[in-house]
């Protein structure tokens, strides 16, 4: 639950002044049995809830963590999950939601206010998995977000044809494989900041992402960012700081 949740419902009387002042009595951390140490007040500290990278975890640390951050938040949210592990949550949680794509495993609240504006594009449709890792990671986190997808250099009209979504945003999200040349093109069409998002799609020179990563280091257009490959939930989180800071320079001017 978060802190602002808690004071409202105090302030209306739906909550007494003692489970209030519970709340606020917890450690900054839940440790579950050694295993996990789940971070309560991350979205005090940060503006964000902490997330569940899913790959990896066994069926009983998953079903454990997943249920504890649902009763305490009221929604969960979780990145590289498997459909086993889809199945495994439903018999707990029945609600909770799985994009094939994405690999998204999540519950949130309806009705979730987004606000500003953040493009999502990829060079081809192969991309479109760890864009819509991003894509949905912002939205979870309240961002408006608009998708641009296939509109790769290699036919650079799509890409034109789509410049006013794109340069109307107030952060875009550039992800592509093969030699990532997508992130310099935008960057030299946009006033705003990209985050380059380097797939791991491509032939075998390719080398599994590494050199979309150093093309997108090495571009030469201003104000591209870059995060690992096939990040797109790190891309997600940094695009959805700066769409804050734009809606809230907006509201000051």
């Amino acid at each position: 639950m978060e802190t602002r949740m808690v004071l409202e419902q105090l302030k209306k009387g739906e909550i007494s002044l003692e489970e209030a002042e519970l709340y606020f009595r917890k450690k900054p951390f839940e440790e579950l049995e050694g295993f996990a140490k789940l971070d309560t007040h991350r979205e005090i500290r940060s503006g964000f809830p902490e997330v569940v990278y899913c790959s990896g975890k066994t069926d009983e640390h998953l079903i454990r963590i997943y249920r504890h951050i649902y009763e305490s938040n009221g929604e969960v949210f979780g990145t590289r999950a498997s459909e086993h592990q889809y199945e495994l949550i439903r018999d707990y949680i029945p609600c909770i939601q799985y994009d094939k794509v994405s690999r998204i495993l999540k519950y949130e609240r309806e009705g979730k206010k987004r606000i500003g504006k953040i493009a999502v594009c990829t060079a081809g449709t192969a991309d479109i998995p760890v864009a819509e890792e991003a894509a949905c990671t912002a939205e979870y986190f309240g961002s408006y977000v608009e998708r641009v997808y296939d509109v790769g250099v290699s036919g650079i009209h799509r890409l034109l044809s789509k410049l006013d979504p794109i340069q109307s945003a107030n952060c875009v999200i550039t992800v592509a494989g093969m030699e990532g040349a997508l992130a310099s093109v935008i960057g030299g069409l946009v006033d705003k900041p990209i985050i380059a998002v380097p797939t791991s799609v491509g032939y075998g020179a390719s080398f599994h992402g590494l050199s979309a990563l150093l093309t997108m280091i090495n571009s030469c257009a201003n104000g591209v960012a870059v995060v690992n490959i096939d990040n797109g939930y790190g891309a997600g989180y940094i695009a959805t700081q700066i769409n804050r800071m734009g809606v809230s320079a907006g509201e000051k001017f």
